[in-house]
This record gives structure tokens, C-alpha cells and sequence, in this order.
């Protein structure tokens, strides 16, 4: 390891394969107020975005504060009861962290979820001791692909983001990462391994993964 580095993780995607259960609440939520989104829709104008930032898109017209926050957790809700019964981690993820732990390699979350889900899914599956930084869209003004969340997550580990390594599935979370200047390991739950071969590595979970071996191959 030629410098020290951080790991930052998206949360939906990364941590969980959560991406089926959304589109199932998506196309519910939206469906409820009259919109049929495409596969293509959902990929180009939710996934990796903030509520706030969708929503508003998908009704067309201004929203207040309050009518955001009603609408996105009522989506969430959905989106929850849907998943509970049936939410992992991704296969080798606990392995992974631990091993970061035992490098001593220092770790976030960076996610465009609510917090809501942030603790649903961390208490769920006990994963909340690895994580002392989690920011979620209530940390940030612009979603992916804004950097904004990932310079935020970089500052709170006290690392440049250049000696950042951020695990994300959608483009737009690549895309903020890589405008953020840090490297990325794309995740195959969303996108193809030619999808993501824009990104520095690949994988499709975290069996087998070595941390120090990552960061060597990466960097």
C-alpha cells in the first residue's frame, strides 16, 4: 500500500441487492398517482437519486418540504414491508469488513437512501458496529451524480478523496465517485460487467475479496 486509503460504500445495490424490492415499490408508488416508469426510466431517473430529487421530477411540478418527505417515506414503507422477510447482506460482505477492520482500514457509508432504510438494513443485519460515518440524503442538497456526497463522506474520514475506494452499482453513484476523484469497484447487481468497465474493478460480490490485494491491484 503505497498510501493510506478509506472505503466508502453505497448502501442499496452494495451492501444489499435491494435493487428488485425497489422497483417492485417504485412501480407501486408510482402507479398509485398514475405513472408507468420504464425499466430504462427507473435506471435514468431514480436509481442512485435522492427522493426528493425524483419525485419532484416525477410529479412535474414544485413540491413542498413536507409533501417530499410524506411521499418518499411513503414509498419506503412499501419498499420495506416488501424486502424484510427476504433481506442479506451481499454474500462475503461481513468477511470483507472484518477484514478492513483487521487492516485497520477506515470505512463509511455514502448513501442517496433515507435514514429510514439506512437503519432498517443496518439493524436488520447487524452490520451498524462497522460503521461510525454514515451519510444519507439528508446530509446532501445534490444526488448523485453530484459529487457531494462522497467529498462529504471523504471529509468526515479526514482522507482525500483521491485515497478513496467507493463500492457502487448504479452509473450515477460511478459517476458522482469519479467526479468526486476517487477510485471505484463497481458492483454487477445493477449494471453488467461491461456496464461497469469504466470503473477500476469489478466485482459481482465480496467472496474471496482482499482489501490489501484490492487496494495493490487499484492502485
Amino acid at each position: 500500500m503505497t498510501h493510506p486509503v478509506a472505503v466508502i460504500f453505497d448502501m442499496d445495490g452494495v451492501i444489499i441487492n435491494s435493487n428488485p424490492p425497489h422497483k417492485i415499490a417504485l412501480r407501486q408508488f408510482c402507479e398509485k398517482y398514475g405513472y408507468k416508469l420504464s425499466d430504462e426510466e427507473l435506471v435514468n431517473k431514480i436509481y442512485g437519486r435522492t427522493n426528493k430529487e425524483w419525485i419532484a421530477t416525477l410529479f412535474g411540478k414544485p413540491l413542498t418540504a413536507t409533501e417530499l418527505s410524506t411521499y418518499g417515506e411513503e414509498k419506503e414503507k412499501i419498499f420495506r414491508e416488501i424486502y424484510k422477510k427476504d433481506m442479506i447482506a451481499l454474500p462475503g460482505l461481513e468477511n470483507f469488513l472484518k477484514k478492513l477492520e483487521e487492516n485497520k482500514i477506515p470505512k463509511a457509508i455514502g448513501t442517496s437512501a433515507p435514514r429510514s432504510n439506512v437503519n432498517f438494513v443496518l439493524d436488520e443485519l447487524h452490520l451498524k458496529k462497522y460503521f461510525e460515518i454514515i451519510l444519507d440524503e439528508s446530509n446532501v442538497q445534490h444526488g448523485k451524480p453530484n459529487p457531494e456526497i462522497y467529498l462529504k463522506v471523504a471529509a468526515r474520514l479526514q482522507f482525500p478523496p483521491e485515497h478513496c475506494i467507493v463500492f457502487e452499482d448504479s452509473l450515477s453513484g460511478v459517476a458522482a465517485a469519479q467526479a468526486a476523484g476517487s477510485k471505484v469497484v463497481g458492483v454487477t447487481t445493477t449494471h453488467s460487467k461491461e456496464e461497469l468497465a469504466h470503473t477500476d474493478f469489478v466485482i459481482d460480490d465480496f467472496v474471496g475479496l482482499d482489501p490489501v490485494e484490492l487496494i495493490a491491484a487499484i492502485y
